[in-house]
Parts: C-alpha cells; sequence; structure tokens
C-alpha cells in the first residue's frame, strides 16, 4: 500500500476519426484477449493476418487500452483509500479483545469436552445394546425361516446315504418349491439350490449303476429261472398227461410256473401235487423274485421318472436287453455234442424272457407288447436257425429225440406266458425227418449186422417151444409144417424174424418222436405209416440189394433170399395192423398211406432173382472156359467133353435146389441157362480167333450139343410144355445139321421160306463156319499133298464149298443191301 500520496493521473490522448475506427475494428480483439476463456492463438492470428501495418496499429491501440485501465485502477484506488486506512485502525483495536475472547472460548470448549465424552460414551454404550438386541431379533426370525431348510437338506443327506433315492427326489422337490424360496436371499441357500442338480444327476448315476448291476444279475440267474420253469412245465405235462391218458389229442395246458409265483393249484378237479410222482423231492415252488431283485429296476423307472427321463431310461433298457437276448441266442460251438449243452441254450432262454414278460406285467409302459413280440420273433428266427443247423450234425438218434423233448418242453414253457410257438412245432416236422433219416442210418447197421449172421438155411425147430418162440416173434402160419413132427424146419431163415421184430423196433422209435407234437393221432398215424415206408422202400431195400450184389453170395443164399422176402412180404398186412394197433386210426380212412413193402421186396426179389440168372450164366462162362477142343482133330472121340458133363451135372444139382422157389422163376432161370449156354457155345464156334476147324472137331462139338439137347430134354425144372427148353438149342442144332448132313442144296434152295429146315441158320453164320472148315480141309490137304492129284472126290468137294461160299457171300450182300 502506497503512502497518502496520489499519482498523477494520465491524460487522455485525443481521438480522431481514423482513431475511432481503429478503436472499433480492434473492440473485439481486445474483448477476446481479455476473455480468460478463449484462446489467444486464433485472436493473435488474426491480428497479424489483417491489413498491413495492422500489427503496428495493433501494437498503438493496445498501449492505448492500457493506459486507459491504468487511469481507471487509479481512480479506484484513489476512491477507497480512505476507507481502508479505516478499517485497518479500528482492527488493530479489535485484536485484544479477540484474543480475549479466543481464550474464553477455549477454555469453554475444553470443558465441554471433557463433560460430554463421559456421556458420549454411555450413548454409544445403548447404541450398541439396542443394536445387538435388534440383530438378536432378526436373527431368530431368519433362523426360524432357515432350521426348515436344513432340517430337509440334512435329511436328504440321509436318505441319500441310506439310498432311498426315490425318497430324496421327493425331499428336493420340497425344497426347491417350498423351503429354499423363502430364505432365497441368504448364499447358503444359494449353495443348496446349485447342488440339488448335482444330486439329482448322482442319483440318475447310482441308480443307472443299480441297473446295470441288474441287467448282469438276470443274466447270471437266467439259467436258473430259466431251470426251474421248465421242470416245473414237465412236471405239469406229466401231470395233465395222466389225467387225460383216456384223450385221444394231446391238448396242450398251462405250466405250473408263474413269475408272479401264482400256481393253478386245481386242475379237472384235482390236487396239482397230486401229479407229482411220489419218488420226487418235494420242492418250494421258486419265482423270479427269489432268484432276482427287481427292484433296481423299479427304482431306476420310477427315478427317471420323477426327473421327466423316463424316455431315455426306456431306451436304455430295451437297447441293453436287445444286446443280452443276442448274447443269449448265441449258442456254443459244440452244443450238438450233448443234450446238456442244448438244455444250458434252452434255460437261458426260457430265463430271459420269464424275466421280460414279468417286467411287463409288473411295470406300466417300461416295455410294450409290441416291444416283446418283436424280441421274440427276431429270437424266433434266431432258435429256428440254430436249431436247424446244429440239429443237422446230430447222428445219435437218441440225441435228436433228447432234443425234440427239449423243444417241446420249450414251447410249452414259453406259450404259457403268450408267446407264439407254432414255428418250432413247425421246425419239429423238419427235425422229424432228421429224426428219421438218423433212424434209418441206424437200423442200415442194424439189418447188415443181421444179414452178415444169417446163415440162409431154413430155421431149424426141434420142439413146441422152439416154434412158439418163432411165431411170436413172426406171423408165419402154414398149415402143412404145422401137420408135420418136430424136429421140422421152417422155410425162412433166422434173419425173417430178426427183421420183423426191427422193423416193429423202428416203428416204436419213430412213434417216440411223434408225441406230444400236439398233433392228432390220424396224423400221427401217418407219419409212422410214411417214415415206415421209407425204412422198407429205402433201407431195407437198399441193404437187400447190397447183399444180393455181394461176391460171397451164391446161389443157395440167393434162393434162400427170394423165399425170405416172400414171407416178409407176406408180412407187411402184420405191420399195418400194429401201426393201426398203435393209433386207433381205421387203416379204411381216405388219407390212410398204405405201405409199400410188397414193391420193396418184389423188387428185391426180382434183383435176387437177376442174380441168379447172372451167376448161372457166370457159373456156365467158368465152365465154357474149361473147354479144350482139338479144332483140328481128324475124327471125334466118339463121347461129349468132359467139361460140358461137368457143367450138365452142375446144373442138374444146381435145379434141385430150386425145387423151393417160385415155378416161373425156376423155369426162368433154367430156360436162361439154356440159352446162355448155346450162345456161348455158339460164340465158340465163330470166335475170330478160330481160324480153321475140321470136320471132326464139328462132329465133337455136335455130340456136346446132342447131350445139352438131353438135359434140356429131361424137365430138369418142371413145368416147361412140350419140348420148350430144347428150343434154346435150335440155332446150333440147325446150323450142325447143315455141316453134318451137307445139306447146302437144300438149304440155299429153301432160304427165306417159312417151311425151310434150316429156317434158323443165318447166312452170314453158316459163311463164317464154312469158311472155316473150308481153310481147316485146304490144310489137310496141304498135309496130303502127295496124293491129292489122285482124290477126285475132295478136288469136287472143294469146288462144291468154293460155289456154295459164293453163293452165301451173295445173300449176305442182299442182306446188307436191303437192310
Amino acid at each position: 500500500m502506497s503512502s497518502g500520496r496520489a499519482e498523477k493521473p494520465l491524460p487522455d490522448i485525443p481521438e480522431d476519426d481514423g482513431s475511432r475506427d481503429d478503436e472499433k475494428g480492434f473492440g473485439n480483439v481486445f474483448a477476446e484477449l481479455e476473455s480468460v476463456d478463449l484462446s489467444l492463438g486464433t485472436t493473435l492470428r488474426s491480428v497479424y493476418d489483417d491489413q498491413p501495418n495492422a500489427h503496428k496499429r495493433f501494437m498503438e491501440k493496445l498501449e492505448v487500452r492500457i493506459r486507459n485501465h491504468d487511469r481507471e485502477i487509479e481512480k479506484m484506488c484513489n476512491f477507497h483509500h480512505q476507507g481502508f486506512v479505516d478499517a485497518i485502525t479500528e482492527l488493530l483495536k479489535v485484536r485484544a479483545d479477540a484474543e480475549k475472547l479466543m481464550g474464553q472460548v477455549t477454555d469453554t470448549n475444553r470443558r465441554l469436552q471433557d463433560t460430554g465424552r463421559e456421556v458420549t460414551a454411555q450413548t454409544e454404550e445403548v447404541i450398541r445394546c439396542r443394536i445387538q438386541q435388534r440383530n438378536m431379533t432378526t436373527t431368530v426370525e431368519r433362523l426360524q425361516l432357515c432350521i426348515p431348510v436344513l432340517e430337509m437338506y440334512s435329511k436328504l443327506k440321509e436318505q441319500l446315504e441310506s439310498k432311498r433315492h426315490y425318497a430324496a427326489l421327493k425331499t428336493m422337490e420340497q425344497l426347491e418349491k417350498v423351503f429354499i424360496p423363502r430364505v432365497s436371499r441368504y448364499r447358503f441357500c444359494q449353495i443348496m439350490a446349485d447342488n440339488l442338480p448335482k444330486l439329482r444327476e448322482d442319483i440318475k448315476d447310482i441308480s443307472m449303476s443299480d441297473l446295470k448291476d441288474f441287467l448282469e444279475s438276470i443274466r447270471k440267474h437266467s439259467d436258473k429261472i430259466g431251470e426251474t420253469a421248465m421242470k416245473q412245465a414237465q412236471q405239469h405235462r406229466t401231470f395233465n398227461s395222466v389225467v387225460q391218458k383216456q384223450d385221444s389229442g394231446m391238448g396242450y395246458t398251462k405250466p405250473v410256473y408263474s413269475l408272479n409265483g401264482r400256481t393253478p393249484t386245481q386242475h379237472n378237479g384235482l390236487a396239482a401235487e397230486e401229479g407229482v410222482e411220489e419218488d420226487q423231492s418235494e420242492e418250494e415252488v421258486l419265482t423270479a423274485q427269489d432268484l432276482v431283485d427287481f427292484s433296481p429296476v423299479y427304482r431306476c423307472l420310477h427315478i427317471y421318472t420323477v426327473l421327466g427321463d423316463r424316455e431315455t431310461f426306456e431306451n436304455y433298457y430295451r437297447k441293453q436287453r436287445k444286446k443280452q437276448a443276442r448274447l443269449v441266442l448265441q449258442p456254443q460251438s459244440n452244443m450238438h455234442e450233448t443234450v446238456e449243452g442244448y438244455r444250458r441254450y434252452f434255460n437261458q432262454i426260457v430265463g430271459f424272457f420269464l424275466v421280460e414278460d414279468h417286467v411287463l406285467h409288473s411295470t406300466q409302459g417300461l416295455l410294450t407288447r409290441a416291444f416283446t413280440d418283436e424280441l421274440w420273433n427276431m429270437a424266433l428266427s434266431k432258435i429256428t436257425a440254430v436249431l436247424r443247423t446244429h440239429s443237422s450234425y446230430c447222428s445219435d438218434p437218441d440225441l435228436v429225440l433228447e432234443l425234440k423233448n427239449l423243444i417241446v418242453i420249450f414251447a410249452d414253457t414259453l406259450q404259457g406266458y403268450g408267446y407264439p410257438v407254432s414255428r418250432l412245432f413247425d421246425l419239429l416236422f423238419e427235425i422229424r425227418d432228421q429224426y428219421n433219416e438218423t433212424l434209418l442210418k441206424k437200423w442200415v447197421l442194424v439189418f447188415r449186422e443181421i444179414f452178415e449172421l444169417d446163415n440162409y438155411s431154413p430155421i431149424p425147430v426141434e420142439t413146441e417151444e422152439d416154434y412158439k418162440s418163432v411165431i411170436s416173434r413172426f406171423p408165419f402160419h402154414d398149415a402143412e409144417i404145422e401137420k408135420q413132427d418136430f424136429p421140422k424146419k421152417l422155410p425162412m431163415s433166422q434173419s425173417v424174424p430178426q427183421i420183423y421184430v426191427q422193423v416193429k423196433e423202428f416203428i416204436y422209435a419213430s412213434l417216440k418222436f411223434s408225441e406230444s407234437l400236439h398233433r392228432s393221432w390220424t396224423e400221427i398215424d401217418d407219419m409212422l405209416r410214411k417214415s415206415t415206408n421209407l425204412l422198407l422202400t429205402r433201407t431195407l431195400s437198399g441193404c437187400l440189394q447190397n447183399l444180393i450184389k455181394k461176391p460171397h453170395i451164391g446161389l443157395t443164399e440167393l434162393v434162400q433170399i427170394i423165399i425170405n422176402t416172400t414171407h416178409l412180404e407176406q408180412a407187411c398186412k402184420y405191420l399195418e395192423d400194429f401201426i393201426t394197433n398203435i393209433t386207433n386210426v381205421s387203416p379204411e380212412t381216405v388219407h390212410t398211406t398204405r405201405l409199400y413193402g410188397l414193391s420193396t421186396f418184389k423188387d428185391a426179389r426180382h434183383a435176387a432173382e437177376g442174380e441168379i440168372y447172372t451167376k448161372l450164366n457166370q457159373k456156365i462162362d467158368e465152365f465154357i472156359q474149361l473147354a479144350d477142343y482139338d479144332w483140328g482133330m481128324p475124327e471125334s472121340d466118339g463121347q461129349a467133353s468132359g467139361y460140358l458133363m461137368d457143367l450138365i451135372n452142375f446144373l442138374r444139382s444146381t435145379f434141385q435146389v430150386f425145387t423151393h422157389l417160385p415155378g416161373k422163376v425156376a423155369q426162368t432161370a433154367c430156360m436162361s441157362a439154356c440159352k446162355h449156354l448155346s450162345t456161348s457155345l455158339m460164340q465158340m464156334l465163330l470166335d475170330c480167333e478160330l481160324k480153321q476147324i475140321s470136320m471132326g472137331a464139328v462132329q465133337q462139338f455136335n455130340l456136346d450139343v446132342i447131350q445139352c439137347e438131353l438135359f434140356a430134354s429131361s424137365e430138369p425144372v418142371p413145368g416147361f410144355q412140350g419140348d420148350t427148353l430144347q428150343l434154346a438149342f435150335i440155332d446150333l442144332r440147325q446150323l450142325l445139321d447143315l455141316f453134318m448132313v451137307w445139306d447146302w442144296s437144300t438149304y440155299l434152295a429153301d432160304y427165306g421160306q417159312p417151311t425151310s429146315k434150316y429156317l434158323r441158320v443165318n447166312p452170314s453164320t453158316a459163311l463164317a463156319l464154312l469158311e472155316k472148315v473150308y481153310r481147316g480141309m485146304k490144310d489137310t490137304s496141304k498135309k496130303n499133298n502127295i496124293f491129292s492129284q489122285f482124290r477126285k472126290n475132295d478136288r469136287d468137294k472143294q469146288k462144291l464149298i468154293e460155289t456154295v461160299v459164293k453163293q452165301l457171300r451173295s445173300l449176305v450182300n442182299g442182306m446188307s443191301q436191303h437192310s
């Protein structure tokens, strides 16, 4: 502050008109410069960017502006200076009072602070107690809301620990909908709420684990369930067969076994337990619940239903059961070797589907009838394919029969629970054919053994007991033999009653398979007759054919075989009566199949007859091979050849054995033998390797043919009319007569005439033999060449032969051209 001296004010600068214009122009600039909010850069740029010398004029105007402000400041200071001095003077006077007052106020404040400090402490204590009281009240109220939540959560934990998962889910539902919303603002409730979904997933996982354990358990126990069910079904079936033994049909009855433990206590007014044999141990009826705990399925189903995921559970359960079904339906590779393999296979399948039936009826919607039907149809296709394959490996009829019984019990058991089993019975008809095939193979061995052990001689009967023993096994009746005294012989051999007994045994064996097939006795009768026909027409016929073809079977054995087949043929009507007595089906029924035994034994007899003819011819050939003619001999020995006499003696003895044969068979055999002998002798004369024959050899050959004719005329087999048997040698006789008489003129003149003396002599045959005789004569002439020119008769004979040869050749050529 300056002393009282006032400075001289600045003089005002005169302003001309130009200055006023500049002042007005720079007014805005000064206003912007004096403003504190605007930036100076733009303002100053406008000053410099203006007219030339604007900067100088701006500086001048700025100086003027500064001086004007200085003058205003000076005026204001001069105006307030005296008041400012007075105020300072008064302030100095008040300073001492202010310091005194400040001391008093400070003292008063100190005393007041000391007094208020105690009051503040007590007030704070009261406030703190009031807050604690309020907090306790609030805490009690909040705890009263939280305690039920905590109790429910504790209950939930206990339920989870005790594996009461379904109750735990209900508790969770109450927590979520009732309790937690009341105290949702607390963090622990939020933790609880966040933990509940995890607990639900844990429950789902635990229940699913229990379900997997259940599936594994029923897989292990299916065998036992099926075994129990099939055993009880078999017992019930036995009981019903006793009750209904007088019924003609073999109707179906539902088995005793029930998964729910409910068994029919009465049937036809009788107690079911009466059907159980006394020697069987009484066992308590086991049910599926006794072997398998189904609670995991129910729990898991309820849990998934509560969680809204029932469809997932159903799909999983069905998928797993389908997988298990495929495993159950997969048989062991050696199942066909023993009946136990089949039994285990059936037990597992029955156990599986009984469990499915129980689940179907004890749960709502987990399984449907459509699903079980689909599963059963799939299983049925697999079962039939497996049984069809494995049964084809069975070569033992007893094993096939046991398999059939198992299939019947298997089908009856499952049919009692609503499963259709018609395809299984259709399969049994296929297996029946296989069973018959195995029986036929077995009986092939039986028949072969019988034939091998047979002595092919009539059965000797020493006493009445022996006779009754034979006719008790074979229906033989002959009044003439019955009148004979003992000892005597029956015409058939020992194999006949044995074969008859074995045919009846085959019928019994075939009947065993036809039982329990739910078929009428008419159908069973038809089955028995058809299988018996196969035994007769294929097995027995084949064995007889093989027997007949065996090389060690001689003519005597063949004769006995023909006799045996005759008696077996006559016994076929008794076999038909035997089947009728079993089935009680009248043979007069329209569709009754007849036995083909007649044709079977006729075919065997014809084969034996043919074999007799063949063996006779072979024996004749053996004797013919022993012939040792001297084709160049000058004269005959005057008696028949030794080999031929032996042959005729053999034929005589052989035909004596044929006395027991039917007349036509013996006659045919005799005629066949004579024809074959005649043909063989003719072939011997016309043999291409035989180049020349002497007339002495022709004479010897003629003696042999004469013996053959004598044999034929002696009637070795009765029944021939006139000289029928001698006609077998007519070709040889006419040919030899032609050469012996040398009657060529008659032959050539009468050739082709029906009344010709040499009608059976063929020109080609006569020519061949004549050429051989001619060569023989020429050979003899060469040996006697020295005297040949003096033998006019021989020369004439040679010329005659040459002439005859030419004429025979012309006949032969004419026949060839004509043909």
